[in-house]
């Protein structure tokens, strides 16, 4: 287990009282030169049958928090764990780099693949650095640069989503925030490769849907994806952020709801606990699913393709029409 340090979630306290015994004996079985084997396998045992009784009953709000959790694996841990020869590159040529938004070309297995992604930050510092996942509008534009080199050597697109939400200052507004995610948006719709998105964690507003649009959309099992956050609905319906627990239940937030509608195409499995609990499992899982989906993708017309891609966000979600007359 390769567990994330911290105080952990609510639900997760059986389970990190369990896993702080279990290394006291190890440590005790060290110092002491003691055969300890059989009892630390029992209490690994239990450990894991915790984890799984506890992940079946985790509510949406629950899979909000562990996606948000200390030690998920965030962009640069799949990039280093599943591509090789990653080169990132830097700039919009317009007015900076933004660090929030990852952008370069490596391989995935024997494939080369343009990477765009979303990066958050392991310390306080490296967040600043990162401005929490956040991103400014020489970000999007940067991603969108870097996709369009991709298409012009017709190398696939992958992009790992994982923000909550746009940066939303005074300077980002000045230069041009909604401009940029709205061009995005229309020129990922149109690009002439295959285009994967998969949403890491958090999948919030259209600072997901900056680089959020593609041929196959995928989420890990304890990620969320939705127009806006819990807590952010809260305080717009309710005036109250302290509600967002409630609003939770009936956003439709999860990778299991939005299967269902058929707004994401596929849905990643975590390990028992979720992916802080073994991100070395949930790297490989990722992997697998990006293989499987370029595969099926790779080799289509590039004209059939954006057909495919437009028809599919053309037929997404579920609405009623009536008449004026009927209506009446």
């Amino acid at each position: 287990m390769n567990m994330a340090k911290g105080g952990g979630l609510d639900f997760e306290q059986p389970v990190l009282a369990l896993e702080q015994k279990i290394e006291e004996m190890r440590a005790m079985a060290r110092e002491n030169g003691l055969d300890l084997a059989s009892e630390i396998s029992r209490l690994e045992k239990k450990r894991e049958q915790l984890l799984a009784k506890s992940h079946q009953k985790i509510s949406p709000w629950n899979r909000v928090e562990i996606a948000r959790r200390s030690g998920r694996p965030y962009a640069m841990d799949h990039i280093n764990a599943s591509f090789t020869d990653f080169v990132e590159l830097h700039g919009d040529r317009t007015f900076g780099d933004d660090p929030a938004i990852i952008a370069g070309f490596a391989r995935l297995g024997n494939r080369p693949v343009c990477i765009v992604a979303h990066q958050k930050g392991r310390d306080t510092r490296e967040n600043i650095h990162r401005n929490f996942g956040m991103p400014h509008p020489e970000g999007y534009r940067k991603a969108l640069r870097v996709m369009k080199l991709a298409e012009r050597f017709g190398r696939p697109v992958i992009c790992l989503v994982d923000t909550p939400g746009a940066f939303p200052g005074i300077g980002a507004e000045e230069r041009g925030q909604a401009q940029a995610i709205a061009e995005n948006i229309l020129e990922m719709a149109l690009l002439k490769v295959p285009v994967i998105v998969a949403v890491l964690g958090e999948g919030a507003s259209g600072g997901a849907l900056g680089i959020g649009v593609g041929d196959r959309l995928l989420m890990f099992e304890n990620s969320w994806y939705c127009v806006i956050s819990p807590e952010g609905c809260a305080a717009i319906l309710w005036g109250d952020r302290q509600m967002a627990k409630d609003v939770a239940e009936h956003m439709k937030l999860t990778g299991k709801d939005l299967l269902e509608m058929g707004v994401i195409d596929r849905m990643i499995p975590e390990p028992p606990g979720g992916a802080h609990w073994n991100p070395a499992v949930a790297c490989a899982s990722l992997r697998r699913a990006l293989i499987e989906e370029l595969d099926a993708l790779v080799g289509i017309d590039p004209c059939e393709l954006v057909d495919r891609r437009c028809e599919k966000y053309a037929q997404s979600g579920v609405f009623l029409e009536s008449s004026l007359k009927e209506s009446r």
